[in-house]
C-alpha cells in the first residue's frame, strides 16, 4: 500500500522561516525515515531550493502560476520544478484562483512533471476540481482552518462525501483533508474515512516541539 501523505504548509508564519524552517524539515525527515510515513513540506518560496538540496523529503511550493516569459512577481511552474520540487499547492483558501486558473495551473504542473494539490472548500468544488485530474484534491472547510477544531471531528461527513465525489469523477485522484488537524487520531480518522492523507499548518509549524507533534501524527498509522 502507498503511504498516506502528511503535508505541512509553512504558510508565511515567522515560525516557518530561517533556522526554524530547517528544524521543522529536519524533524520531518527524521520521522519519515523512522515511520515510513511520507511527510511532505510546503515551505516559503525562499526555502524551496535549499530544502530540495538538503532534505530527503517531498517539497511542495505553496503556489504556482501558469505563465512563462514577460511576467514579474509570478511563480512559473518550471522554476519550481527546476528547484527540485515534487509538486505544488493550488488554490489554497488564502490564495484563491478562478476555475480557469486552477485548470491552467494543474496543466502547467503536469507539463512540468509536478504533483498538484488542489485545495477546495466543499464537496461540490472537490468534484469540480477532480475533473482536471490533479494528483490530489485537498478538502479544507475554511471556517475550521487555524481554528484548532479538527475537520475529522467537527465534520467527518465532508471527508467521506468529498472522497466519494472525487472518486466518482476520477478514481485516480487522491484526497487529502485539512483544517484543524492536530493529532494522530485526526490522521487515522481521516484515513479511515477514505482520505489519502492530511494537509496541515499551524499544528506543526507553530508547535514548541514540531518533532513530537510529527511523531504523534504518524503514531496511529
Amino acid at each position: 500500500m502507498t503511504s498516506p501523505l502528511i503535508l505541512i504548509n509553512f504558510k508565511s508564519y515567522r515560525e516557518g522561516a530561517g533556522n526554524n524552517a530547517g528544524q521543522i524539515a529536519s524533524a520531518a525527515e527524521l520521522v519519515m525515515q523512522e515511520s515510513g510515513v511520507t511527510i511532505g513540506v510546503a515551505p516559503q518560496f525562499t526555502e524551496l531550493h535549499p530544502f530540495c538540496k538538503h532534505y530527503e523529503i517531498p517539497v511542495y511550493a505553496q503556489h504556482i502560476d501558469a505563465v512563462e516569459g514577460a511576467f514579474t512577481g509570478r511563480i512559473p511552474a518550471f522554476t519550481v520544478r527546476a528547484a527540485g520540487c515534487t509538486g505544488s499547492l493550488i488554490n489554497h483558501s488564502e490564495r484563491r484562483l478562478t476555475i480557469a486558473d486552477i485548470e491552467a495551473c494543474v496543466e502547467a504542473a503536469k507539463f512540468n512533471n509536478l504533483e498538484s494539490v488542489v485545495c477546495t472548500n466543499n464537496v461540490g468544488v472537490s468534484a469540480a476540481a477532480a475533473v482536471f485530474a490533479p494528483t490530489y484534491v485537498a478538502i479544507e472547510p475554511p471556517e475550521l482552518i487555524g481554528s484548532g477544531i479538527s475537520v475529522a471531528k467537527a465534520d467527518p461527513e465532508i471527508i467521506r462525501k468529498s472522497v466519494d465525489a472525487v472518486k466518482n469523477i476520477n478514481k485516480n485522484v487522491k484526497v487529502l483533508c485539512g483544517a484543524g488537524i492536530q493529532t494522530g487520531e485526526c490522521v487515522k480518522t481521516s484515513v479511515d474515512l477514505g482520505a489519502d492523507g492530511v494537509l496541515l499548518a499551524s499544528g506543526v509549524v507553530k508547535a514548541k516541539d514540531p518533532e513530537a507533534v510529527l511523531r504523534d501524527l504518524v503514531s496511529k498509522l
